[in-house]
């Protein structure tokens, strides 16, 4: 398992800029996370990169991630990458029991509001706080099909403080700005 090759699985089946974008903010995170445990920053990150490169064709639960990990093991990707990628779906019933899908899971919606929330802004992520994400999710409008207990969930299974988890994401996400499409637009407001 590669970065290319990974890439062009998620493109073959992925053509939707936004949820590339996307594939790229939660590699970004897992990477991060990976750096930070110890592990192998290239192998999480593609696990990251392709969680969701079934769901242009199968966006619906079950479906996805079911149908997506078919053609992962059809193409050889090991157990342990599609039993982290069928657990970032918690419908699916697979435990997130390695700390490669509890970080998958972490990540996958907060990369999402993180967006969000960098998007509304005319810096982009540049200046970007925890506490604007946090005062953000309380805000049910705002950004409404992302999990807000996801989320939450997600930093209690890493055992990270939220603020903490969303300061790092944001952080890792920085690093990727121009790739994800968060890059400031114009001169930084003052």
């Amino acid at each position: 398992m590669d970065r290319e090759s990974t890439w062009r699985l998620l493109c073959e089946h992925t053509k939707s800029e936004s949820l590339r974008r996307h594939a790229l903010a939660v590699e970004a995170c897992v990477q991060a996370y990976a750096r930070k445990f110890g592990e192998d920053e290239a192998y999480w990150g593609c696990v990251g990169l392709i969680h969701d490169f079934d769901y242009e064709l199968y966006p619906n639960a079950p479906d996805h991630p079911l149908k997506g990990s078919e053609i992962l093991r059809e193409r050889g990707y090991p157990e342990e990458v599609r039993r982290a990628i069928l657990g970032h779906a918690s419908y699916t019933g697979v435990a997130r029991d390695t700390p490669l899908a509890k970080t998958l899971f972490a990540c996958d919606e907060l990369a999402g509001f993180i967006t969000a929330c960098s998007l509304v802004r005319p810096g982009g992520i540049q200046g970007l706080e925890s506490r604007s994400v946090i005062k953000r999710m309380k805000d049910k409008a705002f950004a409404r099909s992302v999990s807000r207990e996801d989320i939450r969930q997600g930093a209690e299974e890493l055992a990270i403080p939220l603020d903490e988890h969303i300061s790092f994401c944001i952080q890792a996400m920085r690093g990727a700005a121009d790739r994800i499409g968060l890059a400031p637009q114009g001169p930084a407001p003052s």
